[in-house]
Order: structure tokens, then C-alpha cells, then sequence
């Protein structure tokens, strides 16, 4: 046993109740009203901050990250050896968030982009906000680490989850008296992913990658809802807990004013069309996989599971047509036309997610020859376009608006939408649980409903299955995904995505 006198005990007493301590009052700067639990969470981040720790703020999105973090800058300003400019790194397309909420809540607070064409760090103040994007930081670390920062900030900081990536390299080299990332999904994949993001705020905090690995992520990742793996995920989340504050909206006072929120699984049968290319592939897919191995056995079985889910969305987005009929072929647009048709008559607006740009392209074209008004955001859509597109949906101007689970699964306020459709799965209810709360936010009114589109009988259906058994896992934040899938024996696949039933 160790027993902690002195400061190491204060400092552990601190430590172990993230939320506890002493109460940092509201900026006076800030021109909002935080709601308690973003004035507890500022009040965590101030005192990790001060302790020379780095902090993961890991709040369900929609819950007010960016605006704890302003009051934070804003807080700092006034504390003694910690004045000094923030630097925010984030996704290009939440850069035009970010300073639009910085000149409403802290107007006066100077603020410049760092990308393109303006790199100036020119006159810098200490109250300022300078930010930038993940590759323009990648690729002009070196005069980014020329400011002594007061505070550098990973937002969407899942984007630097790979720790040996040339990005995560280079933020590691950017000086600052506080580091804290921003992320509603610290796990997306596997728990290398959360050991990525810590290292970067609190290095050494969890040991080596190689230990870390040996001694907590094979034990949860490989054992799921084994009593040695929820033990391992929960010693794990003890550790982690000081460091990471994590809130959901479901927890108790956290959002109280949030209307309920309904999930619902939509179960519709493959047409003839579907299911007959759906068993001939899988029968063409499984005999070449069985005469392969290693990497070239991995490709193969991505390649069978991704036609099978193209197959489960429409016959058409798996044979590349370009001018395809979609009436009829499809039992998930036929359910998708029935949901529409009632949503829109009662005057409400609809967010449809899917991973495949092919395929919203073909529900853009069906949607508008019905007459229904859609706007489609993919990864390849400007920054300005995006904005714009936001604005029109939340004036009503076009009521289903069709995005790529990708591109618009975060940083994207779109509370008009009282629906929100799963139109295919994906691999870790995390991504989908963001994308929904694109609609499923503070600032949101409206009961939400969510449609997730299922094919009985499918592979989809035996994800959607292994998805919900996991869950308590993936509470205490462990993901496995599709690489997991790789994995699998030939029994286990063939298992996996053979076709039940005879619905057809």
C-alpha cells in the first residue's frame, strides 16, 4: 500500500473528483450564461490547466465544447504565468464555427485564421485565437512552434488518433503551458486511439504504446462482455477518469431542457432482385476468399462486406448504374419514400445519413424527381457552400437534407430536423451516435426520432446485433469496428453474411 502525505496527497485529492474543487466564476468577458455543467467542466479544465496537466474534455457533441473552451481562453487571461494566445487545430469545415462562436460569445477577442493564403502570426497578442486546420499545422509546424502559445487545442482531436501519423508528429511539436483536446468520440476504432490523444495532453500518463496494449487493450478489445474485459475496461476507466471529463446528455441535470429523443430500428426484406445478387455474392465472394490469406485475404473480405451493404441499399448503387430506375428495386427507398411522405406532410424536417456518396447522389435524383427539395454535403463541398447549405435547411428552405456520414458527422448545428435516418450502418454506433447529434443537440426543441434502415435477415442485421451486445463495452469506451471483421475465421464469415429466412 502507498500512502500520500503532503502535496502528492493534495494533488491526488484534486485529481480525484474531477468535477469537485474550488468554483471558477463565468468570465466576465463572455457574453453568454454557462449552464452549470459547462461552469463545472470550465471550473475542471482551469484546474488541470493550472496543475500543468493536459486535459480531454470528452462531452456528448451538442453539450457546448467550444464554448467551455472560449470561457477557458477568456479565464486564462487572468491568471498569472498563463496569459498567452490559443491556438485551436480542427477540421477545415469547422473552422467558420469556430470563429463565428468566438465573435459571439467573446466579441472583441481578436481571432485569425492560420490557412491558405493568410499565415501571419504577425503581432500576435496574448488574448488572441489563431486557427488552423489539421494539414496546414502538418505542414507548417515549424513556425506554429515559434509562438510560446498559452494553450494549443485539439478539437476533433480523433483526428490525430493514429500516434505515429506525420499530423500527430507534428502537433507534438508545438510548445504551449496547456494542452487539451476536444473529442466526443475519444474511441472510434480501438483503444490505441485513446492512448494517442492522452499522450498528447498528459505524456506518460499511460505508459508506453507496446504496455498500454499488453496490458489493457488486448484484454478488452479481444474479450467482448467477458468478465476479464469489462474488469480490464473498467480499471482502465479508473485510471483515465481524472484526466478525461466525459458527460452525456442522458446523465442526470446535464441537459434537462432537451426534448426526448426516440431510436427506432426499421426492419424492411430484400426484393428478388436484391436477394438473388446478394447470395450470388456471397458465394463468389466466400470461394475467393478461401484461396487467400494475410493482407490480400483482409481486401477480400472488406471488398465482400461493402458490396453486400451496397446490395442492402439498392441494386443500383452495387452495378455502378448510370441512369438507373430506383422505384420498386429497393425495400430500404421504398420504406425511406413512406417515412418522407409522412414527415413532410406534418411540416418536419429530415437529416438522411449514409456512408456512400454514390448512393445519396441516386436518393438526390429519385427525391427530386418526387418532387421533394434536398440539398446533398459531402466531403467534397467548400467551406462556404457548407455553411450556406446549414443556413437554408435551418431556415426551412430545402426540408431533407441528404449527408455523407464522413463529411457532416460533426461540427454541424442542425436543429430544424425532428428525424434523423440511418440509411445504411455503420461499423461503431460512436459515428452514428455523432451524426445524430447533428439534430440532437443544446439548442434543439423538437421530440427527435431516429430511423436506423435495416435488411432483416442480412449482414446488416447480424451488425446491427453485434452493436447492440457490445454496448456496455463501448460505454467504457471501447470500439473494434470493421477491422475486427477482417479477422474472422471462414466459418465465422460465411456465419456472418449468409442470407436467413426466405423473406423474398
Amino acid at each position: 500500500a502507498v500512502e500520500a502525505t503532503g502535496w502528492p496527497a493534495r494533488l491526488r485529492d484534486l485529481l480525484a473528483d474531477p468535477e469537485g474543487g474550488e468554483s471558477v466564476r463565468q468570465p466576465a468577458a463572455l457574453t453568454a450564461t454557462l449552464r452549470d455543467y459547462q461552469l463545472r467542466g470550465l471550473g475542471w479544465l482551469h484546474r488541470m490547466t493550472s496543475l500543468g496537466l493536459g486535459a480531454t474534455l470528452a462531452d456528448d457533441m451538442g453539450l457546448g465544447k467550444t464554448i467551455t473552451l472560449i470561457s477557458l481562453h477568456l479565464h486564462r487571461q487572468g491568471v498569472a504565468g498563463a496569459a498567452g494566445p490559443t491556438l485551436v487545430v480542427c477540421p477545415t469545415s469547422l473552422m467558420g464555427n469556430w470563429q463565428r462562436e468566438i465573435e459571439k460569445f467573446a466579441p472583441g477577442t481578436p481571432v485569425r485564421r492560420f490557412h491558405s493564403g493568410r499565415r501571419s502570426l504577425a503581432e500576435l497578442g496574448d488574448g488572441a485565437f489563431v486557427l488552423t486546420t489539421y494539414g496546414t499545422m502538418r505542414l507548417d509546424a515549424g513556425k506554429l512552434a515559434e509562438v510560446d502559445w498559452g494553450l494549443v487545442v485539439a478539437d476533433e482531436a480523433q483526428h490525430v488518433k493514429n500516434p505515429f501519423s506525420a499530423t500527430a508528429r507534428a502537433l507534438r511539436t508545438l510548445p504551449a503551458r496547456a494542452r487539451v483536446a476536444l473529442t466526443g468520440t475519444p474511441v472510434e476504432n480501438n483503444l490505441s486511439e485513446l492512448w494517442a490523444i492522452l499522450d498528447w495532453t498528459t505524456p506518460g500518463l499511460l505508459g508506453p504504446l507496446g504496455r498500454f496494449r499488453s496490458r489493457y487493450a488486448r484484454a478488452v478489445e479481444g474479450g467482448t462482455g467477458t468478465p476479464e474485459a469489462v474488469a480490464a475496461a473498467e480499471r482502465l476507466a479508473r485510471l483515465v477518469r481524472p484526466f478525461l471529463l466525459r458527460r452525456r446528455k442522458s446523465d442526470p441535470g446535464i441537459a434537462p431542457e432537451l426534448p426526448p429523443k426516440t431510436e427506432t430500428d426499421r426492419v424492411v426484406a430484400l426484393t428478388v432482385e436484391q436477394a438473388g445478387l446478394y447470395e450470388a455474392v456471397v458465394r463468389e465472394g466466400l470461394r475467393e476468399i478461401a484461396g487467400a490469406d494475410g493482407f490480400a485475404r483482409r481486401g477480400l473480405v472488406v471488398k465482400l462486406l461493402t458490396s453486400l451493404k451496397q446490395i442492402c441499399n439498392h441494386p443500383a448503387q452495387y452495378l455502378k448504374e448510370q441512369d438507373p430506375h430506383l422505384p420498386g428495386r429497393s425495400g430500404k427507398v421504398e420504406l425511406l419514400d413512406e417515412l418522407l411522405e409522412t414527415v413532410l406532410a406534418e411540416g418536419a424536417s429530415t437529416l438522411v445519413f449514409t456512408q456512400y456518396v454514390q448512393m445519396a447522389r441516386l436518393l438526390e435524383a429519385h427525391l427530386t424527381a418526387r418532387g421533394v427539395a434536398t440539398q446533398f454535403l459531402h466531403g467534397g463541398t467548400p467551406v462556404a457552400r457548407r455553411e450556406e447549405m446549414v443556413r437554408r435547411f435551418q431556415q426551412g428552405a430545402a426540408p431533407v437534407f441528404l449527408l455523407s456520414l464522413k463529411a457532416a458527422g460533426t461540427g454541424l448545428n442542425l436543429t430544424r430536423a425532428s428525424h434523423v435516418v440511418h440509411f445504411d450502418r455503420w461499423w461503431n454506433p460512436a459515428v452514428e451516435a455523432q451524426a445524430t447529434d447533428r439534430a440532437y443537440r443544446i439548442g434543439q426543441t423538437q421530440p427527435v426520432q431516429v430511423h436506423r434502415i435495416i435488411t432483416e435477415g442480412t449482414v446488416e442485421d447480424r451488425i446491427a446485433d453485434m452493436l447492440s451486445r457490445k454496448q456496455r463495452l463501448a460505454d467504457a469506451v471501447l470500439g473494434s469496428g470493421k477491422a475486427a471483421l477482417t479477422e474472422l475465421t471462414d466459418a465465422e464469415l460465411a456465419d456472418l453474411v449468409a442470407l436467413r429466412g426466405s423473406e423474398r
